[in-house]
């Protein structure tokens, strides 16, 4: 089967960020003699596009990029490049992408013009971005954009979504507390940076949680270190964290009270607190207007809970409408494990289910 052939070509060949001539020049052999346009809309980055004499046009976006990860699967097209692997679906995905191009190319006739956008970098920076910024949607009058992700835990070949929150909005978080060494036996010498660190990680915790449990957010962290021996006080504390939230309101409010806890503990303690949080991507809203039309027009099942995990499709949805799904994998390995795979007849639910959006969406 031609959708399984390409998933394991383009598994072998994982590349990173906006390095992927490997998987762009198999994606432009795939896609030429197939009626569409190919063009480069921003490094990295590749679109065909299927023009079928409409004034409008919907767009479907596969990610392309890989991950720094060396493969443990022992499959038979395991990656050829040490070090490298399609360990998060994006192969997948790309094989599903280029089933609907072929299938489009044998359609006469369709409500919409069709733009498959093929882009890189979703690991990294955010390609999505750099797509968005270059005009391609206004130029080719693109109506509403859909993308899918496989995704583990959810039954086989089954689609899923959900209308607004559908995955978050995150950013790093580290944190640096300096503070001034001491023997313990003269504690009153020194300005204790773990115990400054361990009240700070108490505060903001506290504050996350105080937020109602209906508001979908998540403030932890993973990392704390300070000191270095067991008899002085400790003069540097270091944490990292992740925030995760999905309306502005809520993500900004976290971070100005994180960055107002650690002036507090500056003046309560006499530490030096310094906060570096990053802006990471939006969150995956899924528009109600659009959420109801497809609905409409196609059968899927509804998420209880939106994703924390975080993916850069939420940039498209900053300039058009825009729609997320989950491709359900089973009982599969964790998104990049590296011994990630998955049942290679799903992908053929993932190309059903995208040209029939192709065909229906009104």
């Amino acid at each position: 089967m031609q959708i399984i052939d390409d998933r394991r070509a383009l598994h072998r060949i994982p590349e990173l960020d906006r390095d992927v001539p490997k998987t762009t020049a198999y994606l432009r052999a795939a896609l030429e003699g197939l009626g569409c346009k190919l063009f480069v809309p921003a490094r990295g980055s590749l679109c065909a596009w299927f023009d079928f004499g409409k004034k409008e046009a919907i767009a479907f976006r596969t990610d392309i990029d890989a991950l720094p990860i060396h493969e443990h699967t022992r499959l038979p097209f395991a990656s050829e490049h040490p070090g490298r692997m399609h360990a998060c679906g994006h192969d997948g995905h790309m094989a599903i992408l280029l089933e609907l191009a072929r299938r489009l190319s044998k359609i006469e006739s369709l409500r919409y013009n069709v733009l498959l956008v093929f882009q890189c970098a979703e690991e990294t920076t955010g390609g999505a971005k750099d797509i968005c910024d270059a005009g391609v949607f206004k130029k080719y009058r693109v109506k509403a954009i859909f993308g899918m992700h496989l995704w583990p835990g959810l039954p086989e070949g089954m689609v899923f979504s959900r209308k607004n929150e559908m995955m978050s909005r995150s950013c790093e978080i580290k944190v640096d507390i300096y503070g001034k060494s001491a023997h313990i036996a003269k504690a009153r010498e020194g300005v204790d940076a773990l115990a400054a660190g361990v009240e700070f990680y108490r505060r903001v915790t506290a504050m996350e949680g105080a937020l109602p449990a209906k508001v979908f957010r998540l403030l932890k962290f993973g990392m704390f270190t300070s000191g270095t021996v067991c008899n002085a006080l400790s003069d540097h504390t270091h944490m990292e964290g992740s925030l995760r939230a999905f309306q502005d309101e809520v993500f900004y409010s976290l971070r100005a009270g994180i960055v107002s806890i650690g002036k507090e503990i500056e003046r309560s303690t006499g530490c030096t607190v310094n906060i570096y949080m990053n802006d990471g991507y939006p969150a995956i809203m899924n528009p109600p207007e659009l959420y109801k039309t497809v609905r409409k027009t196609v059968g899927f099942f509804e998420l209880d809970e939106p994703s924390m995990i975080t993916e850069d499709f939420a940039w498209y949805q900053k300039v058009l409408p825009g729609m997320f799904f989950f491709l359900g994998a089973g009982n599969t390995p964790a998104l990049h494990a590296d011994d990630f795979t998955f049942n290679e007849e799903i992908l053929q639910k993932g190309a059903d289910f995208f040209e029939e959006l192709a065909k229906t969406f009104p």
